[in-house]
């Protein structure tokens, strides 16, 4: 009887991922960012701990597998592109671009559709058991997140302008399926020969939230792609 239960609890953890992330999305449609951030982090967390509870209790199934990538396309694919959507909706348009205000947010929906191509080539890729190839998804939503919390911060630095922002999906939905190692978190060990990357990427990320706060988790995003560019290439 036991097992019969302890089998389902990462499941259960990751509809808690699922329908937080439903919350997110709507946050993000009505422009309530701080809440819609909040929500995917909360995802971020629940889609953390069904993984380890899964390892914890073997409770590994095909369903799980499945149930994970469809619950990650809603928190951390469809919630950054509600998101994107409504700071496109509310952005600044130049005069060439004055004709577009009603169809080019819908731009921002490519980063669901890149995120849902991102997690179909994860679950297919035997080169990511241990690191990631492109972007992986949470990261994004986290950057997304963070990015819309600080909508007052990117009108004063002239950021909140439609290009910017159309080139910043852009430029992330190809990150989520670029062939680019990117380094994962997960320490085997605290050894500073195997984890160097990791422990210099968390130095960094702590000054970041400290002075940033909310807004700092899409520098750390911005960091960690940069450093995961650096590090492919002295590998290579």
């Amino acid at each position: 009887m036991s097992n019969n239960v302890t089998r389902h609890i990462p499941n259960f953890v990751t509809c808690l991922n699922l329908f937080s992330g439903c919350i997110a999305c709507l946050m993000a449609f009505h422009a309530e960012y701080r809440l819609a951030f909040f929500f995917i982090l909360l995802s971020a967390l629940f889609d953390f701990l069904d993984g380890m509870l899964a390892r914890l209790l073997k409770a590994y199934s095909p369903i799980g597998k499945d149930l994970d990538s469809l619950a990650d396309n809603v928190s951390f694919g469809a919630a950054p592109a509600f998101i994107a959507f409504s700071l496109l909706a509310q952005a600044d348009y130049p005069a060439f671009l004055e004709k577009t205000t009603n169809i080019l947010p819908y731009a921002g929906f490519l980063i669901s559709v890149f995120s849902a191509l991102r997690l179909a080539k994860f679950n297919n890729d035997n080169r990511q058991t241990s690191s990631f190839i492109g972007l992986p998804v949470p990261a994004n939503a986290l950057f997304w997140g963070a990015l819309a919390t600080s909508t007052d911060g990117l009108r004063i630095c002239g950021c909140f302008n439609a290009v910017c922002l159309l080139l910043l999906v852009l430029l992330f939905s190809c990150l989520l399926i670029a062939e680019i190692p990117m380094f994962s978190l997960k320490f085997k060990n605290l050894k500073w020969s195997d984890n160097k990357t990791r422990f210099l990427f968390l130095a960094v990320c702590i000054p970041l939230l400290a002075f940033l706060q909310f807004t700092g988790f899409a520098a750390i995003i911005v960091w960690y792609i940069l450093l995961s560019i650096l590090t492919a290439k002295k590998k290579g």
